[in-house]
């Protein structure tokens, strides 16, 4: 799905009031049917309703959806904020409509001051004060309005945003000017800025409702955000021919675990042997031999000259595919291995974990990454590598900032993680659930990850497959166990269902 700008969601808009012979107040009349339609399936007529609409088209969808509630037999009151004394011309429109109802009379139009209705647990406040197209923070009045709603115990729905937050980039916001929704009504498309931990305190429960805008004019715009859906990772999916046999199937070298850290190695090397590579060898010191011949006997185990870490570069002429990082540790020699290996290294590479951490600690070494490297930080990662962030939106600028400057893809992890291209395309994947915030599960994703490469996927596909697949047996796991028991190990133990799923 297309994650639209708020200039963008104003350009489909318009294209389609001028290609699907509608015009802008009958636009609303439908999104203003949808969304009555989502609230009056939640709450019943004995709930009422106050409505607090602000002086643009957000308040001209919060009028409409008022009319259409009065008319279904809700108890609504109205507050219609026009301090500066002009509205919108849709806006405008609707409050004439609502006005010549038989119970028009629930308007109160506010012009100067404002005397709050009290909202009860019961209550029914629905936020329609601003929308995507806001650019600044609240403040003033509006900012005292919206403390009061959200001091009070009533239930609050906002239509398409949140009134003070906006649709991208949020890092001058004041956040405590801000509606915490209970429920989010969005059109046609969730906003950049719902993708985002740090506002979803805002967002409440998020519900996405399909107004028909065109889909000509949406296939005419090319936005740099989407989000990845099951059909668009099916084709990526590589399939094995009845005559294959190992060799065909890939190489993968991974390089993990120092001395203490060899669990790290262990669920790497078990995640790559689970995602169809023909083949792996694992590099490790000599004291993890033990344990890795014992946990993974399908892997060749092959032994650093040290004892307890990686001491030098490997030749990687046979191998198809090299992932390196995780357990791996940061001593000094560990880290003139890491980037001696990263230089010399011939195949498709992922670096994982102690790989960044290294890399975070030596920032010149940045420029030495070569192209069309995988990059897999969480968010604290990431900002050591280039520095602080204040925001999400600020840290996923960097991120495709970086990704096109050095022609690397960064996945930046989290909820909606963030599939960086060197083509400054991002996209966010939309599997995967809270259970999977536990030790080890980067370990997983780097070894699925190196065992696409190995197998012959491009960069792009193996990341945008395997970060889907790592979500989708993340969300099996949690299916069978609930996500407060889960450990990484539950998610390799679900990857074969995982991609079975999106083979058949």
């Amino acid at each position: 799905m297309k994650i639209l700008t708020s200039a963008q969601i104003r350009e489909l808009d318009e294209y389609t009031i001028a290609h699907e012979s509608i015009a802008s107040i009958d636009l609303m009349e439908r999104a203003a049917k949808a969304i009555t339609r989502a609230i009056t399936a939640r709450w019943g007529r004995e709930t009422p309703v106050v409505t607090f609409a602000g002086p643009g088209n957000n308040g001209g969808d919060a009028l409409a959806v008022s009319r259409m509630l009065t008319e279904q037999g809700y108890s609504v009151k109205v507050y219609l904020f026009n301090t500066a004394g002009h509205l919108s011309d849709d806006c405008a429109a609707n409050r004439q409509r609502l006005l010549e109802t038989k119970r028009g009379g629930v308007l109160t139009e506010i012009v100067q001051e404002f005397d709050p209705p009290q909202l009860e647990a019961r209550t029914l406040a629905i936020d329609g004060l601003f929308g995507s197209g806001l650019n600044k923070p609240l403040s003033g009045g509006f900012a005292s309005l919206v403390k009061y709603i959200n001091a009070s115990p009533a239930q609050v729905v906002s239509i398409d945003v949140p009134s003070g937050l906006m649709a991208e980039n949020n890092a001058l916001n004041v956040r405590a000017n801000i509606i915490r929704a209970g429920l989010t009504l969005t059109l046609q498309q969730p906003k950049l800025a719902f993708l985002f931990a740090e506002n979803q305190p805002f967002i409440g429960e998020l519900q996405t409702l399909d107004i028909q805008l065109s889909r000509e004019g949406a296939d005419r715009l090319e936005p740099f955000f989407e989000t990845i859906e099951e059909d668009s990772v099916r084709p990526h999916i590589l399939h094995r021919h009845p005559f294959a046999h190992k060799g065909e199937m890939g190489h993968a070298l991974l390089v993990a675990g120092k001395y203490g850290m060899g669990g790290a190695a262990i669920l790497a090397t078990r995640a790559c042997l689970r995602s169809g590579v023909g083949k792996v060898t694992v590099h490790s010191p000599r004291k993890n031999n033990t344990i890795m011949q014992l946990a993974v006997p399908e892997a060749v185990v092959q032994l650093d000259h040290e004892d307890a870490l990686f001491s030098e570069p490997i030749d990687t002429d046979d191998y198809n595919a090299l992932g390196i990082g995780p357990g791996l540790g940061t001593s000094e020699q560990t880290a003139i291995a890491l980037i001696a290996q990263l230089r010399r290294a011939l195949c498709p590479i992922v670096a994982d974990a102690d790989a960044l951490n290294i890399l975070a600690n030596h920032r010149a070494w940045l420029q030495q990454l070569p192209r069309d490297i995988i990059l897999t930080p969480h968010a604290k990662e990431f900002d050591r590598m280039v520095g602080h962030s204040s925001d999400s939106y600020e840290r996923l600028c960097k991120a495709r900032e970086m990704a096109q400057r050095l022609h690397i893809h960064i996945i930046l992890k989290g909820h909606y993680t963030a599939i960086c291209l060197p083509d400054g395309h991002v996209k966010f994947n939309t599997t995967g659930n809270a259970g999977m915030a536990t030790a080890g599960s980067g370990d997983v994703l780097t070894g699925i990850l190196t065992a696409l490469l190995a197998r012959g996927y491009e960069p792009p596909a193996a990341c945008v497959a395997g970060v889907y697949l790592h979500g989708v047996a993340g969300d099996l796991a949690a299916a069978e166990m609930g996500m407060e028991s889960m450990v990484a190990g539950d998610i390799v133990s679900h990857l074969p269902e995982a991609f079975r799923r999106l083979s058949e």
